[in-house]
């Protein structure tokens, strides 16, 4: 575990959904470290709507990576990228966390999958974008930044923010002591 009493960490999106699913992990995974949070709008490098496994993850390690040039004096850098991939006949959506750390050191974990409802994955298989997508069939505006298709489609038992935090826990993992402790 680091010891230092601040961590700037700099999320890779100015998204407040997922500003704030990198605040609570990281207050959760590193309660006694004050945070400096800052957030920088970088490309990820890859389509506006990753549309595989592979292209997902590739976004949030470029996205961590981008965040780093763009403010090199941090201790970790954070790349959310949220995409979909084909599952037999349907879509299903899921994102990729990825987190750097100073030394180099990476973290990386995926969050749970679910399935897109027919009218939503044809809209995605048109060329719309997932937030986009949910806009038009929920009658929403701007979902993404809010409850996002998780939310919509459970009612809001699971918002976009609790979805990401949790992977983002798992990505903090080579950071803490039970690794340290198994290396």
């Amino acid at each position: 575990m680091l010891t230092r009493q601040t961590l700037q960490v700099v999320v890779a999106s100015r998204n407040p959904v997922k500003r704030e699913a990198v605040r609570r992990a990281f207050r959760r995974f590193f309660p006694q470290a004050a945070l400096h949070l800052e957030s920088v709008a970088v490309p990820s490098g890859v389509g506006e709507q990753p549309m595989s496994e592979a292209e997902t993850r590739r976004g949030a390690r470029q996205r961590a990576e981008r965040a780093r040039q763009a403010v090199p004096q941090a201790d970790f850098w954070v790349g959310l990228e949220g995409g979909v991939a084909p599952a037999g006949e349907t879509l299903l959506a899921f994102a990729w966390m990825a987190v750097l750390r100073a030394d180099g050191v990476w973290g990386e974990a995926r969050t749970a999958a679910f399935v897109l409802p027919p009218r939503v994955a044809g809209l995605l298989r048109q060329g719309y974008e997932l937030g986009e997508a949910d806009d038009r069939v929920f009658g929403e505006e701007n979902s993404k930044q809010k409850m996002g298709a998780v939310g919509l489609l459970t009612g809001g038992l699971i918002d976009r923010a609790s979805l990401y935090e949790h992977a983002l826990l798992l990505a903090l993992i080579p950071y803490g002591e039970g690794w340290q402790r198994a290396q």
